[in-house]
């Protein structure tokens, strides 16, 4: 039976379901680990959220472990929606044509200015291309600028929130 507009009423539930399910998936967008870097000076190793010259990114990806006794998974509220939020948007991929890691940069971008937003997917080339060169250097000159150009790009990255 077709309403006024000319759509069944499957099609307008479909429609407004998939509808929902696009704004659960970018309002639960998986929340993105902070990158934290390995800083070497005068000998001593830190580790920060803040870029330092030379620093190396750390995967802080949380583990999922089985409790010793039950040997059932022990999976925190954070992890759980990382996978809930995975599998919605493996779901929806076809519609939106992103991955995980796309939607996810999205939704954290989402509220910046565009001016920002320009300048944060200008950052996310020029941060590939300094990591190419630091890991390419011939020379410890060669290495210190692209570590130096690689930590600016870092630094500016992380003021924008990008």
């Amino acid at each position: 039976m077709r309403s006024m507009n000319g759509r069944t009423r499957t099609q307008r539930r479909l429609a407004a379901q998939l509808a929902a399910a696009v704004v659960a998936v970018l309002g639960n967008a998986a929340v993105q680990a902070q990158t934290v870097y390995r800083c070497e000076a005068q000998g001593k190793v830190a580790y920060s959220h803040e870029p330092c010259v030379g620093a190396k990114a750390v995967d802080t990806t949380p583990t999922q472990g089985l409790d010793k006794s039950s040997g059932v998974s022990r999976k925190g509220a954070d992890v759980r929606r990382a996978e809930y939020d995975k599998v919605m948007g493996e779901a929806l991929r076809p519609i939106t044509g992103l991955d995980d890691q796309q939607r996810a940069t999205l939704h954290r971008r989402f509220k910046l200015p565009h001016a920002t937003k320009a300048e944060c997917a200008w950052l996310d080339t020029r941060l590939s291309s300094h990591e190419a060169s630091e890991r390419n250097a011939k020379t410890p000159q060669a290495l210190q600028s692209a570590q130096v150009a690689l930590f600016e790009s870092r630094q500016r990255y992380r003021e924008l929130n990008c």
